[in-house]
């Protein structure tokens, strides 16, 4: 088996467009004992196996592990879930719900499939019209640095 040196890995990577891996092929993990409070989004894979307390958004999928948990809305692809989801979930394209899955508000996915013993509470919409919804869904907020908030008005009083 050859040795590359730093050299030679830093050489390869160069030579790829974009300067190495495409965003749709990256696996991001958000792993056992951490907790995400905000909105996670990525072009590609996001696997949860702690907490995320916000909007989850995936261009390719969204897997919750069976200690995964998403407090929010999660829009993707394709959406595998062994762990508890509370709010809204969107699979254009399908949904996985396995065994151990616990998902308590909305559901829209094209197609479904759902292990004996998962627990969904909530609506389910199916089909093309659910995926259409999943299109039409809110960007993220964004962040206002350089603005102040707005300023409450003040009603002027009579004495």
């Amino acid at each position: 088996m050859p040795i590359h040196s730093r050299t030679e890995d830093s050489e390869m990577i160069k030579d790829r467009p974009n300067g190495g891996t495409s965003p749709e092929t990256v696996i991001s993990i958000i792993g056992p004992g951490m907790k995400v409070v905000g909105d996670c989004e990525t072009d590609g894979t996001i696997r949860i196996e702690g907490k995320v307390d916000g909007t989850v958004r995936a261009g390719k999928a969204v897997v919750v592990g069976k200690e995964g948990i998403v407090e929010g809305k999660v829009y993707t692809q394709d959406a595998i879930l062994a762990g508890r989801v509370t709010g809204t979930v969107t699979a254009e394209s399908r949904l996985e719900l396995q065994a151990t899955c616990q998902i308590e508000g909305e559901v829209f996915a094209r197609r479904m499939q759902l292990e004996e013993g998962a627990i969904l509470n909530g609506t389910v919409s199916m089909g093309d019209k659910a995926a259409r919804k999943s299109e039409a869904a809110p960007p993220l907020p964004l962040k206002l640095k350089d603005k102040e908030p707005p300023q409450p008005e003040v009603a002027a009083q009579k004495n």
